[in-house]
């Protein structure tokens, strides 16, 4: 599966190194389900997707809602097990670790571009 990088166009800091895209039904719908963490630089973004559950979820989530053209529209910071948020109008969910964020210069407004991984890992 082809991974991807996540900058903040204002301040072209990378929130996300190795983040990867679920754009069909069954992986949407896997999400994230049956990890018990991300590592740092690590994101799923589910497109298309204006809400999020954390139902069955082991670890805290944040949450980036963003429209068609990458503009923020929604923050939700350390979203626990078994909750819920949403925001009108988003095209993509971004999930993130939670609590990786916090040290991040990202706010609603800004715009976060996608692009293809430019290195990738070795997965040994």
């Amino acid at each position: 599966m082809p991974e991807y990088e996540i900058s903040v166009e204002r301040t072209g800091a990378k929130v996300a190194t190795r983040a990867q895209l679920a754009d069909g039904p069954l992986t949407r719908m896997k999400g994230l389900l049956g990890r018990r963490s991300l590592d740092r630089g690590e994101a799923l973004i589910l497109r298309p997707c204006w809400s999020v559950h954390t139902w069955f979820m082991r670890f805290a989530l944040d949450v980036v809602f963003v429209d068609k053209t990458g503009r923020v529209l929604k923050i939700a910071r350390r979203i626990g097990p078994w909750r819920f948020t949403a925001a009108r109008g988003a095209a993509d969910a971004i999930e993130f670790q939670g609590g990786s964020l916090d040290s991040e210069d990202l706010a609603e407004g800004d715009r976060l571009l996608i692009a293809p991984a430019t290195t990738t890992p070795d997965r040994a």
